[in-house]
């Protein structure tokens, strides 16, 4: 069964990275697709299911996953490589930094469950990826709000030259950016909404949290902009200086993440080398701490990522 994060009637597009990924190889016979026995939960079975000659299933063995999308890569193709993000940043990185990252190859590592978005614990939950991969010399860092955000990274990362580590939302998977006329463009945080009070600067689910924050904070008459940051390496220093940087705003970083090497000390990091710090500061994040196992929704409201806890830590802040 897979948990999902929409809420009770909200608009949701069934497995748009696999069907972005099998519009996307129609046209460029270089893609191919790989995983360790989990096409199934990473939506890689739309690809498989389009293109059987052009998916490989490598078992239950993320390391010669990664070890032979590295040589896939050296021979010319693009390999969308599929995994649970626990297993590609724990159990596989040594093997992504050196045979992957370390040559800059060409290979693009798709992963569900990131961050707290699986009730079954800490074998699961990939909460310090961020951190891992944003360390990893080469390696541009993707964490996608939506189906949108994911049907346009698509594309943009199989253009990119060089190693990417995506996050995944699979499954039935919300649309929310639609309506702000929002377009992906990796490397570049977007102004999804404006607010004289309070900005966040949020990225991955947050940023659809964030944006509900904001509709139920304006019935305060709390006015609060959403600075979406889809990718978090390379950074966009320029845009998050300008927003961020803006006098009388109360700044808040969100991310579905540890507190620890993720967007907010990122960004706290750009404003304090700018010696721009505005005068609040604050961090929604998961701790540093094991999670606990059980519904995703009574997760997100223990550990502050529900939108409810975002109005109420804004709140007490003001």
């Amino acid at each position: 069964m897979i948990a999902s994060i929409a809420a009770e009637g909200q608009a949701t597009r069934p497995a748009p990275f696999g069907h972005a990924l099998v519009a996307l190889a129609k046209e460029r016979p270089e893609i191919v697709g790989m995983t360790a026995d989990l096409s199934k939960y990473t939506d890689l079975h739309v690809f498989a299911n389009a293109f059987p000659d052009r998916f490989y299933q490598m078992g239950m063995a993320e390391q010669l996953l990664m070890s032979a999308a590295a040589g896939i890569a050296r021979e010319g193709f693009t390999p969308f490589v599929t995994t649970y993000a626990v297993f590609a940043s724990r159990r596989a990185y040594d093997f992504i930094c050196m045979a992957i990252a370390e040559e800059a190859l060409d290979v693009k590592i798709v992963c569900a469950l990131p961050g707290l978005t699986t009730g079954y614990g800490p074998s699961h939950q990939a909460t310090e990826d961020l951190a891992i991969f944003r360390a990893l010399p080469n390696m541009t860092v993707i964490d996608p709000c939506d189906a949108l955000d994911i049907e346009q990274a698509v594309p943009q990362i199989a253009d990119h030259k060089g190693p990417v580590y995506m996050r995944l939302l699979r499954g039935n998977v919300p649309a929310v950016l639609d309506r702000y006329d929002y377009k992906f463009e990796l490397g570049k945080a977007k102004l999804v909404r404006d607010g004289a009070d309070v900005l966040f600067v949020s990225t991955g689910l947050m940023t659809m949290r964030t944006l509900e924050a904001a509709e139920e904070l304006a019935k305060d008459n709390i006015s609060a902009g959403v600075l979406h940051v889809p990718t978090l390496k390379p950074l966009d220093v320029e845009t998050i200086l300008r927003e961020a940087g803006k006098p009388g705003r109360l700044v808040v970083t969100a991310e579905n993440h540890t507190i620890v090497g993720g967007l907010g000390e990122a960004v706290a990091g750009i404003l304090m080398r700018a010696r721009a710090m505005p005068s609040g500061f604050h961090q929604i994040a998961l701790p540093d701490a094991f999670l606990d196992a059980g519904a995703l929704p009574t997760l997100h409201d223990r550990y502050g990522l529900s939108t409810r806890a975002v109005v109420e830590a804004v709140k007490a802040r003001l």
